[in-house]
């Protein structure tokens, strides 16, 4: 499997994780109608060094800043846009139409980014044959055959932490080379997929540890 702290791109994990804060800052400045941006300007608005700023803007855009004049901020989106892809529209696939689930099929703004949901998959037989937000619910036994003939790239796992594993191999049978998972459980997949993890649990549990240290209190 892919580890999340590993990068083939050039650029580090966390560099990356930057990218869609620059590019939703630089789009709001965009709106505003400014035209350059300076790299100690965007380093103060994200508590960020001005070294690291230019060496993660230098890494995925030709558009170098100049001493006066800043970056040019529509040349930086254009170059952030295209390093992440999101000018390359990516269909997925999602598996479990529970609570979760519905709430990412109705996120429109996935299309921003380049993603779009073309289908869901569940084992509830209520759902399956219903549409839950313009987007049809197939039977799970179905996901590596509609994955394998529309060559879906990438698959979105809702489903309960003791089914997540199954679903993952069949998404990975259908030929999907990118998982994000929503379940909170380690999946193990072959070296060219990569896994993504939101584990609410851990974040959840970071945040509690935070609220603990400064009230002393459990």
């Amino acid at each position: 499997m892919v580890r999340e702290n590993q990068a083939s791109w050039g650029l580090s994990i966390q560099a990356i994780h930057r990218l869609p804060y620059y590019l939703q800052y630089l789009r709001q400045l965009a709106q505003q109608g400014t035209e350059t941006i300076s790299a100690p300007a965007v380093a103060a608005h994200f508590q960020l060094s001005e070294i690291q700023v230019r060496k993660d803007f230098a890494a995925v855009s030709t558009n170098a800043g100049k001493p006066r004049s800043g970056f040019p901020v529509h040349g930086l989106i254009r170059d952030m846009e295209q390093f992440l892809g999101y000018g390359n529209m990516n269909e997925a696939v999602l598996v479990g139409a529970g609570s979760l689930g519905q709430a990412l099929m109705c996120y429109g703004g996935f299309t921003d980014y380049g993603l779009e949901i073309i289908a869901a998959f569940d084992c509830d037989p209520a759902k399956i044959g219903t549409e839950i937000h313009g987007k049809h619910i197939l039977p799970a036994d179905k996901i590596t055959d509609l994955c394998r003939r529309m060559k879906v790239p990438m698959g979105i796992i809702t489903v309960p932490a003791s089914q997540a594993q199954l679903i993952c191999n069949a998404l990975v049978e259908g030929g999907v080379r990118g998982i994000w998972n929503f379940a909170p459980v380690h999946l193990s997949a072959p070296e060219h997929v990569l896994v993504q993890n939101e584990n609410m649990a851990a974040s959840l549990a970071l945040l509690s540890k935070h609220l603990f240290r400064d009230t002393g209190e459990e």
